[in-house]
């Protein structure tokens, strides 16, 4: 039994597996999007960005279960996303190349141009949660996105 309170923090980060993200952009989502949402607007709400990149998975097997993280500040430097570096979670990432697109809220007023560093994703090498069927495990509106790109 000690054998294996000893082993599994041990084990764990095994099975971990960092990826490299590129070619990341943040940009307004499109008017017509309808995570936009124009008409909820208010002046201490939020406005919808879409974070893009491409992430890549060097292996040969899928990495599962992947966040994306990144600092990304604004145009003073600051935060743009307080206390928070995990940006989203974009699944499965099979092996070689594979574009993402993620919906953030960024908070009104934030001023532009945003900068971004420390840009990674990170999953698995086997399920750590119950898996889901295709597009289970993203919001309608991350569906959207994704099917858009």
């Amino acid at each position: 039994m000690l054998l294996l309170v000893l082993a599994g923090p041990l084990a764990a980060p095994a099975l971990a597996a960092t990826l490299t993200v590129s070619e990341v952009s943040l940009d307004p989502c499109p008017t017509d999007d309808i995570g936009a949402q124009p008409q909820l607007r208010r002046p201490s709400g939020a406005s919808c960005y879409v974070l893009r990149g491409t992430v890549t998975n060097p292996g040969r097997k899928p990495v599962v279960d992947t966040d994306v993280f990144a600092q990304i500040l604004d145009a003073s430097g600051e935060p743009v996303l307080q206390n928070r570096a995990r940006v989203g979670s974009i699944g499965d990432v099979p092996p070689g190349d594979s574009s993402f697109a993620l919906r953030l809220a960024v908070p009104a007023g934030t001023p532009g141009p945003f900068t971004f560093s420390n840009v990674k994703a990170r999953g698995f090498k086997a399920p750590v949660r119950t898996r889901a069927g295709e597009f289970d495990d993203l919001l309608p509106l991350e569906q959207a996105v994704t099917e858009a790109q």
